[in-house]
């Protein structure tokens, strides 16, 4: 059960950032050890910055959480869920049960407390990022935290393109992955003319942290353009979760934006199941775009799929 306060601020994020896709701080000192059980605490990554990590259950291979842009790893740990949907456990929580589960805090993004804050756990870095150095900081924090690949990915939101890319580039790290509504790269195209303005909300929601320094920026752009260009996705056992209610709509957000993106985005969730062959696409109906917090059941289910069929592969190449 999410306390009160959590649950409130869990609204006020999903009411202000889902429709633009989109805390106390952690002990310096790590708990536990990220390889294997229990782990909280921040990894070292070089040249002064670190980035928080959490970890929880044994098994093979370890899911790899990635928030959408602007969030914390927080969404991963709570629920908002209505009748009949089960208030508990959380994503996070409900695969720990069954294999090693990680998640870790971007530079810049939001915790779900009250007040709202910029996470403390990760080290600040200079702003708008590049999706391929948020990949990279991926890639140094699994080698760092010493984390067995491959991995099985589930990325909400922007995490969605930020972990094709990865997959796309550091190839044999990524066994099977997750899209949790995710954004495709065909949106820009989608938008037309309409784009920039959407590509702008989407850094800039109006939150009350929006011109904080060090709150998350992206590149989006930039970052559609790098995985058009990489490499295919390499083969593995993809899913692909979508929501089926309206995007949370906040006061002031332009209706022609908002209805534009309603109209695209159920072509770039259909867009995302041909990545893979024999993809399951799952409607999360009743759900907004926060799907791990209204439905962590369904998506914990979904990524157990993926990592049964991860597993059954494994077993038979060896």
């Amino acid at each position: 059960m999410i306390p009160v306060a959590s649950t409130t601020c869990a609204r006020v994020i999903v009411g202000v950032v889902a429709l633009v896709l989109c805390c106390a701080p952690a002990s310096a000192s790590a708990r536990g050890n990220p390889r294997h059980g229990s782990f909280a605490g921040q990894i070292s990554m070089g040249a002064g910055r670190k980035l928080y990590l959490r970890c929880a259950g044994r098994g093979s291979p370890t899911v790899i959480m990635e928030s959408g842009i602007h969030d914390s790893s927080d969404p991963w740990t709570q629920t908002a869920t209505t009748f009949p949907v089960p208030a508990s456990p959380s994503v996070f929580h409900g695969v720990a049960r069954f294999t090693h589960v990680c998640i870790y805090d971007r530079p810049g993004t939001i915790r779900y407390v009250q007040p709202l804050a910029l996470t403390t756990r990760s080290t600040p870095v200079a702003m708008p990022r590049r999706v391929p150095d948020i990949a990279a900081d991926l890639h140094k924090l699994l080698l760092r935290a010493g984390l067995r690949a491959p991995v099985v990915i589930a990325a909400h939101s922007m995490g969605g393109l930020i972990d094709r890319y990865f997959a796309q580039t550091y190839r044999r790290q990524v066994a099977g992955m997750v899209l949790v509504d995710a954004f495709g790269t065909d949106i820009e195209r989608l938008f037309g003319s309409l784009w920039p303005r959407y590509e702008r909300l989407l850094n800039f929601p109006g939150t009350p942290l929006d011109h904080q320094a060090g709150f998350e920026t992206i590149d989006v752009a930039g970052g559609i353009q790098v995985v058009e260009r990489a490499k295919p996705l390499p083969r593995m056992p993809l899913a692909v979760i979508s929501k089926t209610e309206p995007f949370g709509k906040t006061p002031g957000f332009p209706d022609d934006v908002a209805a534009k993106l309603e109209q695209v985005w159920p072509i770039t969730q259909a867009r995302l199941v041909r990545l893979e062959s024999q993809t399951p696409h799952i409607l999360a109906t009743g759900s907004d775009h926060y799907v791990q917090l209204r439905d962590p059941d369904l998506t914990t289910s979904v990524i157990r799929l993926v990592l049964d069929r991860v597993r059954a592969l494994g077993r038979r190449h060896h």
